[in-house]
């Protein structure tokens, strides 16, 4: 290819001698030493860099890249600034000053949403909630259809006693506590052969339910058939989990009064019956949570309480019937088939703040209510004692703090 500029009637550079004046050193890669310039065309321009053809005055040696001048025209062969080998005509786009700032301002708003959206369990972060849930639906996202027993029955629980206390402060009770726990002698408040076979029939819920307390999903029917089944006689906190898109989701739950549940040695709430998910206890929270779900006539934020593992196993739970005003002693891990009559307890331990259960979901109520005021009674049956004492109040700071428990 020639490397000689098209034929054209008009000057390709202007004319050599005096009035071009200085020509400026080409900024492109060297590759020898130029001649000297002959009389005519093809030198630089005024102001350009390009090389072009050599002069026929003399010998030279190979011209520099070739390129339009920064502003005169170059050989006519390509384009550039003048500083390089035929490069575009201006400067590179993250040498530009608004182009990077843009970029900048668009990465730091992809990691802000990011981090505004993202968990590290993957949900996303609406805030702090706490679902309420009445004892006889199932909620959201069930593990499988209820298998509490119809029969069961809700007790009418009588609130917390002590002096009145903020909506962020929580209640605890020790796991062994008796009188915590209701139920109806030599039935079984949740059906759990029943929600053994429901989760053997769904592999992927068996496996997401084991991932809850940490166990193999072959192991889910002897760990379930460990567990004895009774009914909560206060509002309580928990963490709950539901089953979506084939794995675990957990969400901060208070459980009402009545609802039929399964709980390990430690007293601890593990799997709640009406709809066949797992438990874990409480995680505190940051600032006040806001309320969801359905509440009911008897629900009082500062009356909700958090259990406590207790400090050693337990083999007989002391649980009232409030059908019949009776105190029965279950085994632990019966579906009460062996439930007897034992005599009211004579006294209700105070559990302190150090005993309450490992963080879990501590869920402060976001009403300001104070607790109703009412001094512990001994009644005799038929008339339904107050559950254990909560002794001393715990605040969302000494709840994360406490223990962690056992899974």
């Amino acid at each position: 290819m020639s490397t000689e500029p098209p034929p054209s009637d008009r000057p390709t550079g202007p004319p050599s001698g005096p009035l071009s004046g200085p020509s400026r050193p080409s900024s492109g890669p060297s590759s020898g030493d130029r001649g000297p310039s002959g009389p005519s065309g093809g030198g630089e321009g005024a102001d350009g860099t390009g090389g072009g053809p050599p002069g026929p005055g003399g010998p030279s040696g190979p011209g520099g890249p070739t390129g339009p001048g920064e502003h005169g025209p170059g050989d006519g062969h390509s384009s550039g600034d003048g500083h390089g080998p035929g490069g575009g005509g201006g400067r590179p786009w993250w040498k530009s000053g608004p182009r990077v700032a843009v970029i900048a301002v668009l990465a730091i708003a992809a990691v802000t949403l990011g981090l505004l959206f993202t968990r590290p369990d993957g949900a996303s972060n609406s805030g702090s909630e706490v679902f309420l849930q009445a004892a006889g639906k199932a909620g959201p996202d069930p593990y499988t259809q209820s298998t509490a027993r119809d029969n069961s029955t809700v007790p009418q629980t009588p609130s917390p006693t002590g002096t009145s206390q903020s909506a962020n402060v929580t209640h605890g009770v020790d796991g062994s506590a008796p009188g915590l726990y209701g139920g109806t002698r030599e039935v079984a408040s949740c059906d759990v052969e029943r929600q053994i076979s429901a989760l053997q029939a769904a592999p992927a819920k068996n496996r997401a339910f084991a991932s809850v307390p940490g166990i193999e999903p072959s192991t889910v029917p002897r760990y379930l058939r460990s567990l004895t089944p009774v009914q909560l006689r206060m509002d309580t906190r928990v963490t709950n989990h539901g089953y979506r898109d084939g794995a675990a989701t957990s969400y901060q739950a208070v459980l009402q009064a009545g609802t039929a549940v399964l709980v390990d040695d430690r007293g601890v709430p593990r799997v709640r019956c009406a709809c066949g998910n797992p438990l874990r206890p409480p995680v505190a929270q940051k600032g006040t949570p806001k309320r969801t779900g359905d509440s009911w006539p008897s629900y009082r934020p500062s009356d909700v309480v958090v259990v406590s593992p207790a400090a050693q196993v337990i083999n007989i739970f002391v649980i009232y019937d409030p059908d019949s005003g009776a105190w029965i002693a279950r085994r632990r891990g019966d579906t009460g088939g062996k439930d007897r009559k034992t005599d009211p307890p004579v006294k209700r331990p105070s559990p302190s703040v150090s005993s309450l259960p490992p963080s879990s979901p501590s869920t402060p109520s976001p009403e300001t209510e104070s607790p109703k005021t009412q001094s512990p009674k001994t009644e005799s049956p038929p008339s339904e004692p107050a559950p254990v004492e909560p002794s001393d109040p715990t605040t969302e700071s000494a709840l994360a703090n406490s223990p962690r428990s056992q899974p």
